[in-house]
Parts: C-alpha cells; structure tokens; sequence
C-alpha cells in the first residue's frame, strides 16, 4: 500500500469571487500544476512529490471539484485561467505544468502572465479543424442528465482514452461495473476529495475549455516563457495534430515524446515519475 504524501493546503479568492483550494509541498521556486478532467489535485500527488525536493508544488483544485467552488460563478476558460492567475499572483511562481485541459488553461495563463518563465504543457486537447467531437459530448450530456454516472465516464473513456484495454471493452459490460464502482467509492471518498461522480459531473467544465479554445493558437505569440510540448506515442491522433499546430505557432518550443505512454501518464495512475524527471529537466 502507498505511503500518504504529507501536504499543506491553502485557498484564495479569486477574480470572480471564487474560493479556489490548493495544495502544497515542497521547498524551492514556485511551480503550479494544472490538473486536467476527471481529476483534481488529489491525482498529481505523486508527480508533486516527485518534484517536491527541488520545487515548491502547489496543485490547485479547479473550480467545480474538492475544495473549490465555482458551481455558481461561472464556467469556462476565461474563469479557470482567472483562477490560476490569481494563484500565480499570490505564490509568484514562475513555473507551470498542465495536463490535457489543464494544458490549454496554463497556455491561456502564459499568454495574460508575462512574467511566467517556463511553461510545459501536456497534450492539450485544442479543437482541431475537421475533427467533430460533438456525438460523444452530447451522449454524455445525456447520460449526466439521467444520472447514469457509468454511463457518462463510459463515454469520456471512449472519447478521449488512448488505446487501452479499458477504452476496448464493450459498454453493455463495462457501464454497470463502471456504476458500482462510482457507487462504492462516493461512499468511501475522503474530505477533501473529489469523489468520481463530482469529477464525471465536472467534466462539462472541460468540455467548455476546449470549445472556448478556438482562437487560442492565435493569440500564442504573445507567451514569453520558455515552453516545452510533451506527448506519448500511445495517445489518439488528434492530440498529436493539436501539438504539431501549437508546435507550429512556437517554433522555439521543444518538443518531447514518450514512447510507449498515453494521455494522462503525470496522473497518480500512470508513471508520473518519468514525467517528473523530464520537467525538472527543463525547469532547471
């Protein structure tokens, strides 16, 4: 069983009036995490550790999840990167990572914050000309309304997963097992977590993000910080043309894949580790 990763926790209010929850570890210049959907800052534990001994991490929970509100003040990318804005202001940390959503919130970030010095961003899910995701958003808007929680991270699973077992297996075997297991574990989360059914219902915040990008590589010149794109090889197609066009835009980014990974690798779940020591390499 893995050992628990001591923490501190702290919260600000930002522009909105939102109250936005943090965690934080470590010792050393600032560097902030964004989580991207179906997490909260309880899934980078293990990344934040491993970057702990030479950084202090603060892992926000975006709006909507844990100990954050936002239900009420709004939704969208201008919100969410007002909230790591404010984070930004109040650790003066000079560091970022994002994964997947929370990659285009820290590219959106980068843009308004010039004082952001290093900016590494994970697969960021940028709409893609040509390629619709509106079938797959819309069945889970309708699972979420009928409260088929299976159902709905069944959908987020086949829409955005790599090519995983889980992603493979068929949905009439899949989606009841997927609803006893969101049942058991909502009585079995922690205060101070985001239980699956919060992160699932919260993902209509992601879907937000990506439709509030499609501008965003136009207004990329404007980033001042060092960058660095990274992605596995595992992961879906359209990632990868999304970090060939942000690739495009910013000719002076490196650029870093992994062989072998998919999507959410810096999560709890994958090998954050590996993803850790290529960020400390490039924070320096």
């Amino acid at each position: 069983m893995p050992h628990a990763i001591d923490f501190e926790t702290g919260s600000l209010v930002s522009a909105d009036g939102t109250k936005i929850g943090y965690r934080k570890l470590g010792s050393g210049p600032g560097l902030i995490l964004v989580h991207g959907g179906i997490q909260a800052a309880q899934n980078f534990m293990r990344l934040g550790k491993a970057l702990s001994d030479k950084y202090t991490v603060y892992i926000p929970d975006r709006r909507g999840r844990a100990t954050s509100g936002g239900v009420d003040t709004g939704i969208g990318l201008a919100a969410e990167c007002g909230d790591i804005r404010s984070l930004v202001r109040e650790t003066n940390a000079q560091n970022m990572f994002g994964l997947s959503s929370g990659a285009i919130i820290s590219l959106a970030t980068a843009i308004a914050e010039p004082g952001l010095k290093k900016l590494a961003l994970y697969e960021p899910p940028l709409p893609i000309g040509g390629i619709d995701q509106t079938e797959w958003n819309n069945k889970y808007k309708k699972a979420v309304e009928e409260a088929n929680w299976g159902r709905a991270f069944f959908t987020v699973i086949k829409g955005t997963a790599d090519s995983s077992a889980l992603a493979r297996i068929p949905g009439f075997i899949l989606v009841p097992l997927l609803n006893v297991m969101i049942d058991r574990q909502e009585k079995k989360s922690k205060p101070g977590e985001a239980s699956l059914k919060q992160l699932i219902r919260a993902f209509r915040y992601d879907q937000q993000i990506v439709l509030d990008a499609q501008n965003i590589l136009e207004k990329s010149h404007l980033i001042k910080s060092d960058v660095l794109l990274m992605g596995g090889s595992k992961s879906q197609a359209f990632l990868k043309m999304a970090l060939d066009q942000l690739q495009a835009a910013l000719p002076m980014a490196t650029r870093k894949e992994f062989a072998g990974f998919g999507h959410i690798e810096a999560d709890n779940s994958g090998r954050p580790e590996i993803i850790a020591k290529e960020l400390m390499r490039f924070f320096g």
